[in-house]
């Protein structure tokens, strides 16, 4: 098993920053590709960003591109979302999750991942 703990969430204005964190422990890590999803209220969990094994594969969605940076610390079995210029429209609980090493595309599709964490609220406030 892995286990996976977010955090860095919280409330923030509109064009504002966070930097949300997932520890992992229980696998090794650098065995595992990495993705940020998110679940607004009343919809459906989407992916936002994902990060592959050694860091030199990235890939998200367009609503982030340009604002939202995913980075990962293999020394600190750590994985990183940088949101910037955040908007309303950002408002969510993020999860991070693990996937053993997969293809770009496999790492945007959340039901390939089977390891999550338990999701950080983030509000935007307008």
């Amino acid at each position: 098993q892995m286990q996976l703990v977010e955090s860095g969430g919280g409330l923030v204005q509109d064009g504002g920053s966070l930097r949300l964190s997932c520890a992992a422990s229980g696998r090794t890590f650098i065995n595992y590709d990495m993705g940020w999803f998110r679940q607004a209220p009343g919809k459906d969990r989407e992916f936002v960003a994902a990060i592959s094994w050694n860091g030199d594969n990235t890939v998200d969605v367009d609503p982030v591109k340009g604002r939202f940076t995913i980075s990962r610390d293999n020394a600190r079995n750590t994985v990183y979302l940088q949101m910037n210029s955040l908007k309303p429209e950002d408002t969510a609980v993020y999860y991070c999750a693990a996937v053993f090493r997969t293809t770009t595309q496999g790492m945007t599709n959340l039901k390939n991942y089977p390891y999550w964490g338990q999701g950080t609220q983030v509000t935007v406030s307008s």
